[in-house]
């Protein structure tokens, strides 16, 4: 299994903490590091801010990215991370509640891997959480 963290940007304590059960009960055994705004999620993947000290070479395994976030929206964290050699390749699905089709459109253009609406149920959400994480942790290969 791939041992690299998962970066799951979310700015709603419900919604973080339904994620986090939800990777516990999916048995996911990644370090789940939570970033709680843009600029919080772009200082982590570029070791900014508090995360200076963090080696940077070291990528998540997957960006899991909510697109309403304070300080900098998640299609603008997406925008920057698309626009960096380092991070240009780094597998980032867009897991909101937004139902709007501009944001679906917006997030591909920009570069997503994929678009995923949060189940408001939590065992459908534990489903959806099951599957990301057997996709992006185990199935998928990275150009690495």
């Amino acid at each position: 299994m791939n041992n690299k963290p998962i970066l799951l940007v979310e700015d709603s304590p419900d919604d973080e903490a339904l994620a986090l059960r939800a990777f516990k009960k999916s048995n996911m055994g990644n370090e789940i590091i939570i970033a709680h705004d843009g600029e919080e999620a772009l200082n982590y993947l570029f070791g900014r801010g508090q995360y200076a000290d963090r080696n940077a070479a070291v990528m998540p395994a997957v960006v899991l990215l909510d697109l309403k976030l304070p300080k900098i929206d998640g299609l603008e964290v997406l925008r920057q991370i698309r626009s960096n050699p380092t991070t240009k390749r780094l597998p980032v699905v867009i897991l909101t509640s937004s139902k709007h089709e501009e944001d679906l459109v917006k997030s591909y253009n920009l570069g997503a891997n994929s678009y995923v609406r949060k189940p408001v149920d939590f065992n459908e959400f534990v489903d959806a959480v099951g599957q990301l994480g057997m996709y992006w942790l185990l199935l998928n290969e990275l150009p690495y």
